[in-house]
């Protein structure tokens, strides 16, 4: 006799099935690929801490409390402690825009483009892998999905980190702080859209848009979840396992694009990853408030005015140069 697994939590969809009359929603134990991928962040999250503790205190206590007391002096990190708060309530209200908020600032900042990406992404690592295995362990990820959207990710934040960190980074801007200002467009042009009814059967054309969005996340410092996520959702597939599958292999890529860019990247950006990261850390109780009291409506228009604002600014300035 087979034991079930029943979820009895007070939930929207067990309380319907409560005044019908059915039982509660059976728990789907996790498929063997979405548990070991969810240990392998658990672990790598846990590395990267020890790691960091290590590289921090390796040598001593004494030079590590030096380490700390300097980075407290450094105006950067303030600013990107800032800049982190800021992205983090953004995104936990919004679900998307971190890496496109937080690239944007930094970029205002005096950052160049590669330290941007590269700080944002390695800050990302760990946003994204607590995103991704909250999803998969709530049973919001799809297996074919998630596995679709995972090479060609990876492929296209590997491309991406090469042409952030080969060009010219003044050269550069220009064309990152435009695809920005576009992205901003897009995401204002959302809160003014209709319904789309769901779309039934598999996505199409996932691998062509996880290349895109990998190519343009790496080299523009975010833009996954507003070219994937917005894509899939806004053509009609099911939310709940788009979102979730788009946020667990987001780590996956986040995690490649870090690492290639921690090699290419010649600057000193750790006293940037800990104010993002920091900051992040802050702004959870504030994206949840943002979220109860604003609607959707308002985060989109408010995020788009946000980042295209910033980009207008950091355009004229590149121009003005």
């Amino acid at each position: 006799m087979k034991i079930r697994d029943l979820d009895l939590s007070d939930n929207a969809i067990n309380q319907e099935h409560e005044a019908l009359g059915i039982p509660p929603v059976e728990q789907i134990p996790l498929h063997p690929i979405i548990r070991t991928a969810v240990w392998f962040a658990i672990l790598t999250l846990i590395g990267l801490v020890i790691l960091g503790a290590t590289k921090l205190f390796g040598n001593s206590w004494g030079e590590g409390l030096e380490t700390i007391e300097t980075t407290l002096n450094d105006s950067m990190f303030w600013n990107a402690l800032l800049v982190g708060l800021l992205a983090q309530i953004v995104d936990g209200a919004l679900g998307m825009a971190y890496g496109l908020t937080s690239t944007s600032f930094l970029l205002a900042t005096g950052a160049s483009p590669a330290m941007a990406s590269a700080s944002v992404h390695m800050a990302e690592v760990f946003t994204t892998g607590i995103s991704g295995v909250s999803h998969a362990k709530f049973g919001n990820v799809d297996k074919k999905l998630f596995l679709r959207l995972l090479i060609p990710g990876i492929i296209g934040g590997l491309l991406g980190a090469v042409v952030v960190t080969q060009i010219d980074g003044d050269t550069l801007k220009p064309f990152i702080t435009v695809y920005l200002l576009l992205m901003g467009a897009y995401v204002l042009s959302k809160a003014f859209r209709k319904h789309i009814a769901t779309r039934k059967g598999e996505a199409k054309h996932v691998a062509k848009l996880a290349l895109l969005g990998g190519f343009v996340d790496t080299s523009g410092g975010g833009g996954w979840g507003p070219v994937v996520t917005t894509t899939l959702v806004g053509t009609g597939h099911d939310p709940r396992t788009t979102i979730g599958s788009v946020n667990f292999a987001e780590f996956f890529l986040t995690l490649t694009s870090a690492a290639s860019l921690f090699i290419l990247v010649d600057e000193t950006i750790w006293h940037v990853v800990a104010g993002l990261i920091i900051g992040g850390l802050f702004a959870a109780p504030f994206a949840a408030y943002a979220c109860k009291k604003f609607s959707t409506r308002t985060l989109l228009i408010l995020v788009g005015l946000l980042i295209s604002g910033i980009s207008v600014f950091n355009l004229y300035k590149a121009l003005a140069g």
